[in-house]
């Protein structure tokens, strides 16, 4: 089994995800579009593609002209029908390859708040969320639903939470690997951004995120192993 991962930032890694894939003794390859010099595998060798996030936007190509090559491959991996998890940005680069539209969301949600899963038809052959569950968050951007794609979760502070395009495509706007280790690089990279939004409705406050007790890292972690379990069936 062999998973690829697109990753923008070196303080946002796989989090839980690594360890489970290891013990499943997964081939793991990175594309680290952070280093110098940065290449991308051939599509035929995949079985899944982990998109991870990072503090950029889908929209700074200028900027980040590397944005334009990655959407290109996730637009192909799509398309040759392989399995494709986008965590946070990864869920936004997912949506923009597709054709949607990402922008800035009506307020940032960051720290721990409740998803509510969609209500889906028994007849709908997608992954399900629980009725509701306390997810971490750290996004300041949302995005349209791309064509076609089932929507699976919102929150009170972001509509499109979750979606799934086909059978083996998942968008994930909020973070279901954080680990108190993850979390805590987060902070450590980001705290400015906990500053600059203090006060606000759907931002919890930096002693808030540490004091986090570690049976909610364990929910979510399990929640991300059923996510795994799906896409790789």
């Amino acid at each position: 089994m062999r998973i690829h991962i697109l990753q923008h930032v070196p303080f946002e890694g796989l989090g839980s995800i690594e360890p489970w894939l290891t013990a499943r003794h997964a081939e793991l390859s990175y594309t680290r579009f952070f280093e110098p010099y940065w290449s991308l595998p051939a599509l035929y060798e995949l079985d899944l593609l982990i998109i991870l996030g990072g503090p950029m936007s889908v929209n700074d190509e200028a900027k980040l002209p590397w944005l334009v090559q990655e959407k290109a491959f996730v637009a192909e991996a799509i398309d040759a029908g392989k399995a494709v998890l986008g965590i946070c940005l990864g869920a936004q680069l997912i949506a923009s390859a597709l054709g949607a539209r990402v922008y800035p969301g009506p307020q940032k949600e960051i720290g721990w708040f409740p998803l509510q899963a969609e209500p889906l038809s028994a007849e709908a052959e997608v992954f399900r969320f629980p009725t509701a569950i306390k997810a971490f968050h750290w996004h300041g951007e949302t995005f349209d639903l791309p064509k076609g794609a089932v929507h699976l979760a919102r929150s009170a502070a972001c509509l499109h939470q979750a979606f799934q395009v086909g059978e083996r495509v998942l968008g994930l706007q909020f973070h279901l690997e954080t680990t108190p280790a993850s979390a805590l690089s987060m902070l450590e990279h980001c705290a400015d951004e906990l500053a600059a939004e203090a006060g606000q409705a759907y931002v919890q406050s930096e002693t808030a995120l540490r004091d986090t007790q570690e049976s909610r890292y364990q929910a979510i972690n399990g929640l991300m192993v059923q996510v795994l379990e799906y896409l790789l069936r």
